[in-house]
């Protein structure tokens, strides 16, 4: 699912490592046909602090970072900022498949030494009939 961009004015830098966006929208009033206005207020993630009250950004939707916080900083004044959080966490789809190879190994090496397993069991279970027979034919 793609992840929703919106670009809004930044009123509020007193928190650290956090902005608050004021996104501003319109839309057509169903029945009276007029153009309304419509402000939200999202709490955006600002990683090294950058952003001041009065620029221009653009944030994107991105994982809950905190309670309110669903939000990242990708633009300020239409310069790209580095998103540290959205890169970690393509780090990591990486490493995942090298680790599914390795269990996957792991399983199959499992599965041929329980096949092997039982044979050797059933060997066992023949070898000591044969000796109960050897002791029934001598006496």
């Amino acid at each position: 699912m793609p992840r929703r961009i919106l670009e809004g004015k930044v009123v509020s830098n007193k928190n650290d490592k956090t902005v608050s966006v004021l996104v501003e929208r319109r839309y057509m009033h169903p029945v009276y046909k007029k153009y309304i206005k419509r402000t939200d207020k999202y709490a955006a993630h600002d990683e090294a602090n950058i952003c001041q009250t009065g620029d221009v950004v653009a944030i994107e939707e991105c994982r809950p970072i905190s309670k309110n916080k669903k939000w990242i900083v990708v633009t300020k004044n239409g310069e790209a900022i580095a998103a540290a959080p959205v890169e970690k966490k393509a780090e990591s789809t990486e490493k995942a498949p090298a680790a599914k190879k390795a269990s996957a190994k792991k399983t199959e090496e499992k599965k041929a030494v329980a096949k092997k397993a039982p044979a050797k069991k059933a060997a066992t279970k023949k070898a000591s009939a044969k000796k109960t027979v050897a002791k029934k034919e001598k006496e």
